[in-house]
């Protein structure tokens, strides 16, 4: 009898650095206090595989303000590394990448470039499978409730804040989120204020402080916060200060998030098992893509904590589906151009999208936000 499986290998990579300008430059607290400027554009790193079986992948991964090009450096260090490789070897062949880049590190810039890769075999394997990457994941629901953050930045007055939150659950989005942390706090609890105010006890609202809080003040402002029974108040400290997190999420009924700056596994599980988050923010493509956000939601699943990935909702819907205990997916607009797909949204929940893979494929326009892009190998 002859064997059933047959190895494939990768035949050809494809690279492609974007920059995609958003419509109006944003603000969060790190602008206000001098920390940074104004966000205006994503840069993207895009990876496209194909195999000598004529199998596909698309994967991609993204900085902001700056590191895009040192990404894209350091992708094309990496490709030629993939060719000839079984693509269904997805974690021996993060771990060659990983090592490949020992000199930069198992963090930060070196796993962010990785992630691409390895984003772009999960959505090759699944688009194998005929299946949703959710469903080859093992998805424990259709459907994740979903909050906006693009309407929520701190350059807009509370009105157009208001306007904007109004427009998002007319869309079906469930949640609204604020960013917070401006020098003066009173302002911060005003502007909570009106939005509880305006939607009611009904609306689940969060506040993202964006790290500038130290721990006196954020222990102040956040039993301050209590009266509006927020969802979570996040990244109340700054982002890697372990110790911080777990006493303030001790000391505190509203329940602490935070997650998203964290450059590894490693550092995100040091957070879930310490205990310093009620809810984990991890970001596949920052900590190096499925297979090591994969492995903070396991360390997450055994404690029972809430998953709510940052950005990228075109990834996260698949992989919060999969998380077995309470999850949310995080609503941006941003990338939408990039993609000719769009994900649907009712009842307060973002649908996982019935598509092969993550479901998504390149739009025509994103050939005119391309910096440069690279090939490797034979295409089919």
């Amino acid at each position: 009898m002859s064997d059933l499986y047959e190895a494939d290998r990768i035949t050809w990579i494809g690279l492609r650095a974007v920059e995609l300008p958003l419509q109006r430059s944003v603000s969060d607290a790190k602008v206000l206090t001098g920390r940074q400027l104004p966000l205006a554009s994503v840069s993207l790193l895009f990876v496209e595989l194909q195999t000598r079986q004529g199998l596909k992948g698309l994967g991609f991964s993204y900085s902001l303000r700056t590191g895009g090009p040192a990404q894209y450096a350091h992708a094309r260090e990496l490709a030629p590394l993939l060719l000839g490789e079984d693509p269904n070897d997805i974690a021996r062949l993060w771990s060659q990448l990983s090592w490949a880049s020992a000199s930069i590190g198992r963090s930060g810039l070196a796993v962010q470039s990785i992630a691409a890769f390895d984003t772009a075999l999960w959505d090759l394997k699944a688009r194998r499978a005929g299946l949703p990457l959710a469903k080859l994941l093992g998805a424990h629901r259709d459907a994740v409730p979903c909050y906006n953050t693009s309407g929520g930045y701190l350059q807009a007055p509370i009105e157009e804040v208001i306007e904007k939150a109004e427009a998002s659950r007319a869309r079906g989005i469930g949640g609204i989120k604020l960013k917070v942390g401006q020098p003066d706090h009173r302002a911060d609890l005003r502007r909570v204020a009106a939005l509880r105010r305006h939607f009611g006890d009904e609306v689940a609202l969060m506040v993202d402080v964006n790290q500038q809080w130290d721990r006196t003040t954020a222990a102040r402002m956040g039993r301050a916060l209590e009266e509006f029974d927020l969802t979570w108040i996040e990244e109340p400290l700054d982002a890697h200060d372990l110790e911080g997190h777990a006493a303030l999420a001790a000391q505190l009924i509203t329940p602490v998030g935070t997650g998203e700056m964290l450059g590894s596994a490693a550092e995100a599980c040091a957070f879930v098992e310490r205990g310093a988050v009620d809810v984990i923010m991890h970001d596949a493509p920052r900590i190096g893509g499925i297979t090591p956000f994969l492995q903070v939601a396991e360390a997450a699943r055994r404690r029972g904590i809430v998953m709510a990935p940052h950005f990228v909702m075109e990834l996260h819907i698949h992989l919060a589906a999969a998380y077995e205990h309470a999850t949310w997916v995080e609503h941006f607009e941003w990338l939408e151009p990039l993609f000719q797909e769009r994900l649907e949204i009712s009842d307060g929940c973002m649908q996982v999208p019935t598509r092969p893979g993550l479901g998504l494929s390149l739009s025509e326009q994103v050939a005119g936000w391309t910096l440069a892009s690279d090939a490797f190998g034979q295409r089919g």
